[in-house]
């Protein structure tokens, strides 16, 4: 059933469309009646979400897009305006972490660095590439997508922009410094957006996911056998409704966001969706 008529019709650009958080963003469009654009640097897996999308009855084109290349970028926007016309909701999902701006412990320790046990990397070690690939991916992914679509979307009626921010934006978790920085980047440019585009009639605004368990994730919080690892332990304990979000979880904010008659006056703004986790204290 469509709840939000209003979006009915529209053409939506989901980038990261082939992930698990992404996907589901761009399912849930679609079920609303927006002519969905799935776009993910692997072109079978925004092309298996499109047909999914199809196969339950609505609107949707897979396409191969790097969103650190503006040629690329550029080829998909002539794609979706060829097959619906100009974009009317860009969301954008791509982005992720990399075990190269990940450290191993939690803390630094003094034994860390006079006698450093095989395989432990610090702060100290961490590679300025992946550093610079998980920043890139995160908040230049975000800018280039952008300014790919958005010119399309100025002085049209009703354009908005959803960004994928994170709840490592407001509090930086241990061990991914890269990561979170870059996410802290993203809610901070929708703010950027918001006031830039507010006169040209784009909305912009993020959503903030807590703890999901997503296939870049899944090696953190479980074990092979499917038991919790520590991390999960910690995770949970600091989360008052003591389960990890599932996708389900974010399409009311999504949609809400989207949809002009409950958030026309609503812009730069950044939406936590978490269980609860930015609100406890530990004690």
């Amino acid at each position: 059933m469509i709840q939000h008529e209003n979006l009915k019709g529209r053409v939506a650009v989901v980038t990261g469309g082939g992930g698990v958080l992404c996907s589901a963003f761009a399912k849930d469009l679609a079920a609303s009646g927006v002519k969905v654009a799935v776009l993910d640097i692997r072109e079978e897996a925004a092309q298996a979400v499109a047909n999914e999308i199809k196969a339950a009855g609505g609107e949707a084109i897979g396409i191969a897009c790097d969103v650190l290349s503006a040629e690329s970028l550029e080829k998909a926007r002539q794609a979706v305006n060829e097959t619906f016309g100009t974009c009317d909701i860009l969301l954008n999902g791509a982005g992720g972490n990399s075990p190269l701006g990940t450290t191993t412990k939690e803390t630094l320790e003094p034994e860390d660095l006079q006698k450093k046990a095989e395989g432990v990397k610090t702060f100290f070690d961490l590679d300025p590439k992946g550093i610079e690939f998980v920043f890139n991916l995160n908040f230049l992914g975000t800018l280039l997508t952008t300014q790919a679509f958005a010119k399309d979307m100025v002085g049209k009626e009703n354009a908005c922009i959803v960004n994928v921010s994170s709840m490592n934006a407001y509090r930086p978790l241990t061990k991914i410094p890269a990561y979170s920085a870059a996410k802290a980047a993203v809610s901070n440019f929708t703010q950027f957006m918001a006031v830039h585009f507010a006169d040209v009639g784009i909305r912009v605004n993020a959503i903030a996911p807590g703890f999901f368990s997503t296939n870049q994730n899944k090696t953190l919080l479980y074990h092979e056998d499917g038991s919790l690892t520590p991390r999960s332990e910690k995770i949970l304990s600091h989360t008052p409704l003591r389960r990890f979000g599932v996708p389900a979880d974010l399409t009311g904010t999504l949609l809400y966001l989207c949809d002009e008659e409950y958030t026309g006056f609503v812009t730069g703004i950044i939406v936590p969706v978490d269980g609860g986790f930015s609100a406890y204290s530990g004690v």
